[in-house]
């Protein structure tokens, strides 16, 4: 977690944002539910990291559709923009990978967090929606 969170801080000093806040959750299940709250706080945009490693049980696919669903929820009800950077892993080795530490071959928290930002400003170009 701590490769996902360095990489969106990196993102955020790339684009000049200061104002930020790390929530920590229990688990990637929780992540909709906070998320939603802060998208409802007035945040222009929300990044969700974390980190899914399938076992021998099917909790794996439950796990990350429900967060997958909800996350895309978020941003559909609040109109958010929402980073996705829940890794859903087979492998320690394959999260490793995409943790953004040193040797990693990517940076899902960089891109999660690049991605929301880059929805927010095209956003704001935007006609506000009817009502």
């Amino acid at each position: 977690m701590d490769g996902l969170v360095a990489g969106a801080q990196r993102a955020l000093d790339a684009h000049g944002v200061t104002d930020r806040e790390v929530v920590r959750v229990p688990g990637s299940f929780e992540l909709p539910v906070v998320t939603s709250r802060l998208a409802r706080s007035g945040y222009d945009a929300v990044v969700a990291l974390g980190v899914v490693i399938r076992g021998g049980t099917p909790h794996f696919d439950y796990v990350c559709s429900a967060a997958t669903d909800g996350l895309s929820r978020v941003a559909l009800d609040t109109g958010v923009p929402v980073g996705f950077g829940l890794l859903t892993c087979d492998t320690d080795q394959q999260a490793l990978d995409r943790a953004g530490l040193e040797g990693s071959a990517e940076d899902k928290g960089y891109e999660a967090t690049q991605a929301a930002l880059l929805t927010a400003l095209a956003l704001d170009g935007l006609p506000e929606p009817l009502t």
